[in-house]
């Protein structure tokens, strides 16, 4: 078996891993207060998928080779198109999306699906502050404000601040530069006492998801795992005995 993908909460169903076991893909469930039981073994190239079939690849690259790995163009966008011809042509949303204690992001979506792409990065807070007619406006718009605010928020910096709240002081403050249409305030299912250590395992009983951010609790330490690194790795039907590292509360 091989974990070839994973799926963030999205329109009522829970997170989930996909994994492939003789070209068939099944997704594992990751409901709160279930258990995870694989132990991990080799990682490459996870393939990849159509439908509920998966292609094997061999190569040793992961998550994915050369060959398997898609770029998307529009994500390097800041107002000149980069395809042979332009169309993001619907309702596009220019958004600012907050992760604890205090780091704002700047980002843009279709206008459509802009809740399900907050909670795919596991904002805490968020405010939709302009709709535009197309992507090509909204990447310009986005450029400008991302002189001021991050246009990127790398996982470990969300890990760090699972346990912590927005700084309401310092959100209101920067949104008050902003005549928002709407705010949001995101509810994951779980709350935590101290920062998760951050590891790579597939073995715990699951706190939660937050965007791609996996919580483990094992052996009194709680454990936050980044799903793309579970991706590639070949998995045993087994609970792993490999050593972590433990928190304080542990002891």
């Amino acid at each position: 078996m091989q974990i070839v993908g994973y799926e963030t909460e999205r329109d009522g169903e829970s997170p989930g891993l996909l994994v492939a076991d003789d070209r068939e893909v099944r997704r594992e469930s990751l409901e709160s207060g279930e258990s995870l039981g694989y132990s991990l073994g080799e990682r490459r190239c996870a393939g990849t998928l159509d439908g509920t079939t998966h292609f094997d690849c061999e190569n040793d690259d992961a998550p994915h080779c050369d060959r398997h790995t898609s770029t998307w163009v529009c994500a390097r966008c800041t107002g000149t198109c980069l395809k042979d011809e332009m169309d993001c042509y619907d309702d596009h949303a220019v958004y600012l999306a907050a992760f604890a204690p205090a780091t704002f992001k700047v980002g843009v979506t279709k206008e459509w699906r802009l809740r399900t792409r907050l909670r795919e990065q596991g904002a805490d807070r968020a405010a939709h502050l302009r709709t535009v007619e197309n992507g090509r406006v909204a990447r310009e718009i986005e450029s400008r404000i991302a002189e001021e605010f991050t246009d990127r928020v790398r996982v470990p910096a969300k890990i760090s601040g699972l346990h912590r709240e927005v700084d309401a002081e310092a959100w209101d403050s920067t949104l008050a530069e902003f005549d928002s249409i709407e705010r949001y305030d995101f509810d994951y299912g779980f709350e935590l006492d101290a920062a998760p250590v951050a590891e790579t395992l597939a073995t715990g009983e699951i706190v939660g998801v937050q965007g791609r951010v996996l919580v483990l609790e094992r052996g009194g330490t709680t454990y936050a795992v980044d799903m793309r690194d579970l991706v590639g790795y070949e998995i045993h039907d087994e609970e792993s005995e490999r050593e972590l590292q433990s928190s304080l509360a542990a002891f």
